[in-house]
């Protein structure tokens, strides 16, 4: 049977050999691995034998800086392998390569940066005008007294901060539809392919979306200025650029970084749209990530809900 073996992915495990092509194939789209090589039944009797026995190496090409790297590695494999072997038997010459490695590139064979750039851009224009957005907007309420007339009324902090933040929501959609639009006609950027595509994808656009606005408006209970809310928003957006994977390859930053780009949904955003536009990701490829914006969702909302004030002191 052919050997199948996968290279770590998205940080999650560590596969030394899988045995099934199909298996392969899913934990590539899943995001869960970034390399994985097919050896077949025959590939230690073609070696022995001088033929030109080969390897496929699939990489997942969606972010083609961090491809460029691994393919590099891959190919340099036949150089070094069995070196010591083949110096022993050709005396101090290794001879020629006892394999090839024939690589291909999944989801962007062409290695076309638009193709990952471009749907990481929605992430950030989203979490630069939605969080800054709602912070300031509540913020100058509460600066102009607008706010206490609502303690006069029956509603509760959960019912005042959905009242507030669906006009948002609807402003995130609009803003994803031309950004989506854009996309298509400037860049040809891949969309979904199905309607379960298209449906996963919504899914984790107004998770997305409403993690954002509740950072926001939890941004607007810590403060007490218009300047202030400015400033911590800037200060969560700008960390979240080098973190999150847009500017860098996310499993090349240290440690501690991965640790803090894991918790900021704009990570998890970043997977979900660009699985879902390149690798035709359903639902069921999505649910870690998915699960992390909910869990960041419902963390800033029920602190956002003890936070807010409920008298006039």
């Amino acid at each position: 049977m052919t050997d199948v073996t996968a290279g770590q992915g998205n940080g999650k495990l560590r596969l030394p050999g899988i045995g099934n092509i199909g298996a392969l194939a899913a934990l590539m789209r899943r995001g869960d691995i970034a390399l994985g090589l097919t050896i077949p039944p025959d590939f230690g009797r073609r070696v022995l034998r001088g033929d030109r026995a080969q390897i496929l190496a699939e990489v997942d090409a969606t972010d083609p800086i961090a491809a460029g790297g691994v393919a590099q590695a891959v190919a340099a494999l036949p150089a070094h392998a069995l070196r010591r072997e083949r110096l022993a038997a050709f005396r101090n010459e290794p001879g020629a390569p006892p394999f090839e490695v024939v690589i291909h590139r999944l989801y962007n064979p062409e290695g076309i940066t638009a193709f990952n750039i471009v749907p990481g851009l929605l992430a950030i224009i989203l979490s630069m005008t939605l969080i800054l957005m709602t912070a300031m907007a509540v913020t100058r309420e509460i600066e102009r007294g607008t706010m206490e007339s609502l303690l006069s009324t029956p509603a509760t902090p959960l019912e005042v901060m959905i009242g507030k933040l669906l006009p948002y929501v609807v402003v995130g959609v609009v803003q994803t539809v031309v950004v989506l639009a854009l996309s298509r006609l400037l860049f040809a950027v891949p969309m979904a392919r199905t309607p379960a595509g298209w449906f996963a994808l919504a899914v984790g656009i107004v998770l997305f979306i409403t993690s954002n606005l509740s950072l926001g408006y939890l941004i607007s209970t810590l403060v007490r200025s218009q300047i202030q809310a400015m400033q911590i928003s800037m200060f969560y957006i700008m960390p979240s650029l080098f973190f999150s994977g847009f500017l860098f390859p996310f499993l090349g930053l240290p440690g501690w970084a991965r640790a803090l780009g894991e918790i900021i949904p704009i990570t998890h955003f970043l997977r979900i749209i660009r699985g879902a536009m390149l690798k035709g990701q359903i639902l069921a490829d999505m649910g870690p990530d998915l699960l992390a914006m909910g869990a960041f969702l419902i963390a800033a909302g029920v602190i956002t809900v003890l936070r807010s004030r409920t008298t006039l002191d």
